[in-house]
């Protein structure tokens, strides 16, 4: 295995030399996602990237995309340059990179699966955007016919970048904020194993959310529309794998 890190970046000058701090601690390679960020946080990022010359990626996209390109380009790139494996981070502090030693181990032992983190939020979290994850959850579980996502919303988790490439070869995910659910749906559907893995969730050090109302949520309805009708043309194949496993 050779695991690197994608971290997207978008305006998270103030909390991005801490999260790549923290990272960086722990020996892997980063790669830092400029998605069309500010002329501020790219001088920050041009800054970092010259301290680690050796440790640190930076790539940069001429215009914001949205996380899920910065994301995918981060994952293509490792891809590219030998790595088996990454494990994907939010740039503006609300994962514990203390984790991560936990989620490359977990790797480590289940190399063909999906490592994914499942939150557990401090009381920072903003009570209607924890609440309104559960109607995505009950979607997930929908069109997974399983319980097997806890949380298809955290951007905390480990690929497989084998699985991860072919998908998007075949198959065009979303690339703003439907990406982290659609990429785990999808790839779940092509029997990839998923394993949830608890880790702490705080909201975010920055005070910066590129959440938008409307744009974002119209994405998602969307995207769970889709992904329903993929699921029911799916429905005999997904039903006979819970019938295996239920026998199993």
């Amino acid at each position: 295995m050779k695991t690197g890190v994608v971290i997207p970046v978008y305006n998270h000058e103030l909390a991005i030399p801490d999260v790549l701090a923290a990272v960086l601690v722990h020996g892997l390679h980063c790669v830092l996602v400029d998605d069309g960020s500010n002329a501020m946080c790219a001088a920050v990022l041009d800054r970092l990237a010259a301290e680690h010359p050796h440790d640190v990626t930076l790539l940069r996209l001429a215009a914001n995309g949205g996380k899920g390109g910065a994301v995918l380009t981060g994952l293509h790139h490792l891809a590219q340059h030998g790595y088996s494996h990454a494990l994907q981070i939010d740039a503006d502090g609300q994962h514990d990179a203390a984790d991560i030693a936990r989620f490359t181990a977990l790797s480590a032992h289940h190399p063909q699966a999906v490592i994914n983190g499942c939150p557990i939020y401090d009381d920072s979290v903003p009570k209607g955007r924890l609440y309104a994850r559960y109607l995505t959850h009950v979607w997930v579980w929908i069109n997974t016919l399983s319980f097997d996502i806890r949380d298809s919303m955290c951007g905390f988790r480990v690929y497989p970048l084998a699985v991860v490439t072919a998908l998007t070869a075949r198959q065009k995910i979303g690339s703003r904020m439907d990406f982290d659910t659609e990429i785990l749906v999808r790839l779940h559907w092509r029997s990839v194993r998923v394993i949830n893995l608890p880790t702490r969730v705080r909201y975010p050090s920055d005070g910066v959310s590129h959440f938008k109302m409307w744009l974002d949520n119209v994405l998602i309805s969307r995207m769970h529309t889709v992904l329903f009708f993929g699921m029911l043309w799916r429905l005999p194949l997904l039903l006979a794998r819970k019938l295996r496993k239920n026998a199993a």
